[in-house]
């Protein structure tokens, strides 16, 4: 459809429309994929749909005007901050998602770093954070001209903090550090980065986007955690998702300073407009507030007792997982993952772990693939309590098709993503998804076709070997 239609279409109609569009996504109800849906079923969606409902139309860009809204954000920050051991000062403001909860603490730190008069001479300041950090630091450290500053993590998977350290200079303006890692799960070394933290005065972000409403449920259970949250005084701010374990709304998440100090460098306050004064709190204008109503739905409905229960049966079923893996010949759990999040290898070099990923795929399980080192990735919901027997025999009868049949190895998507992840030519790569980005969203919206079916090659991962090969064959053209 490429333009409004003349007439409009009946609304039964246009729902059945929406519904068969539906037909060509990913069905999460099946329980069998690991990632971008934390679905508790449709009793709990249900409720935060009627939530959401009940703020449709309200708006949180002018809370005088719709004063219920900062009330219900208000308590939703406190709950958080009370939740991560944050004490009468903590605050902070809901946001849109994880992303934007990673990029609001660079832009405060940005401007914080501004105001000292030690950076007064400094050009591109720059912010130190584990290799193994969330993309969307990237994302912040490209849109607000922040230098991203690598420190390498260790065999165990946590970043290397005598490593941080040296890396620490007058441009420094913060450090990040997750907890725990979106590839593996793990928590960096909180204590001894917010250490570091305070002996050099500066701030220190805890990318808890993952972690946030699930880890103090586990510690709570009895598992033994290094301190992450407030507890520990080097930390400066946390990002923590409500629609991730929190079980909200997408898109809703917190950031949340240990004090105003912190927090009122991420405000936006412009007094000459003709339209009037204007200030916001966050990067968006018009907030939703729908999402702010499920999210406080969700905390008060579900309850500590609720979230320890659903913690119980998260990690009791990542138990599972773990140890079926593990029990397989040839595979192996990266780092030591702290909750519901890891990611699983070969610990055989003759098995190629993307092939093993492509059996998965054929019996109808959407995995997701990491790079450095290949690996598959799981996230664990409550949901998959009904489905680890059956993943771990379509797993361990994938390992065994591959060990029988090496040339699996070199077929299929394991090909694609292993020439992807190891092609040394990490520009041509960003090249080449660049062009694909100008087809998706350009006017024409060139979308690759769909895949027949479970086991069929990813479309998007085809289209860009496709590029890459024939981009590759440029360059030898040119040699």
């Amino acid at each position: 459809m490429q333009q409004i239609p003349e007439k409009g279409i009946p609304r039964p109609e246009v729902l059945e429309r929406l519904k068969a569009f539906a037909g060509e996504d990913v069905n999460y109800h099946d329980n069998r994929i690991f990632s971008l849906v934390y679905y508790l079923g449709e009793e709990h969606t249900d409720f935060l749909k009627q939530a959401y409902g009940l703020y449709f139309s309200e708006n949180a860009l002018n809370p005088m005007a719709f004063r219920s809204l900062k009330r219900l954000e208000h308590e939703v920050v406190r709950m958080s901050a009370s939740l991560l051991n944050g004490d009468e000062r903590v605050t902070g403001v809901m946001t849109s998602g994880g992303t934007e909860s990673c990029l609001l603490p660079v832009l405060a730190y940005r401007e914080l770093a501004r105001n000292r008069s030690r950076f007064r001479t400094v050009r591109r300041p720059e912010m130190i954070a584990p290799e193994t950090i969330h993309v969307a630091w990237e994302k912040a450290a490209k849109y607000f001209g922040v230098k991203m500053v690598h420190a390498p993590v260790g065999p165990d998977c946590r970043v290397d903090v005598e490593a941080v350290r040296r890396l620490i200079n007058r441009n420094t303006a913060m450090l990040v550090a997750s907890a725990p890692s979106y590839p593996h799960g793990v928590i960096d070394p909180i204590e001894s980065l917010g250490q570091l933290a305070l002996e050099h005065e500066l701030p220190f972000h805890v990318d808890s986007c993952l972690g946030g409403f699930l880890l103090p449920f586990v510690e709570k259970l009895g598992y033994k955690l290094p301190a992450f949250d407030f507890r520990v005084p080097g930390v400066s701010s946390i990002s923590a998702d409500l629609h991730k374990y929190g079980f909200g709304a997408k898109g809703a998440s917190t950031v949340l300073y240990r004090n105003i100090d912190y927090l009122k460098h991420q405000f936006f306050i412009h007094a000459d407009w003709p339209g009037g004064v204007f200030a916001s709190p966050a990067l968006l204008g018009t907030r939703p507030g729908g999402a702010i109503a499920a999210a406080w739905a969700a905390l008060n409905a579900i309850g500590m007792d609720g979230y320890l229960d659903l913690a119980r049966t998260i990690m009791d079923t990542t138990r599972r997982f773990r140890e079926g893996i593990a029990a397989i010949p040839g595979l192996k759990i990266l780092g030591e993952p702290a909750m519901s999040v890891f990611a699983y290898t070969s610990s055989d070099r003759e098995l190629n772990i993307f092939a093993v990923g492509d059996r998965l795929d054929e019996k109808g399980w959407l995995v997701d693939r990491l790079q450095k080192p290949d690996a598959l990735h799981c996230m664990i919901t409550p949901r998959h309590a009904a489905i680890v027997d059956n993943y771990l025999v379509d797993l361990e009868k994938g390992v065994q098709a591959v060990r029988h049949n090496p040339g699996l190895a070199v077929s299929g998507n394991a090909a694609m993503y292993g020439m992807i992840a190891h092609v040394p030519f990490r520009a041509l790569i960003k090249r080449e998804v660049a062009r694909m980005m100008h087809d998706l969203y350009g006017p024409e919206c060139v979308m690759p076709p769909l895949s027949d079916g479970p086991g069929q090659k990813n479309p998007l991962a085809m289209q860009l070997l496709a590029r890459l090969l024939n981009a590759f064959g440029r360059l030898k053209g040119n040699a």
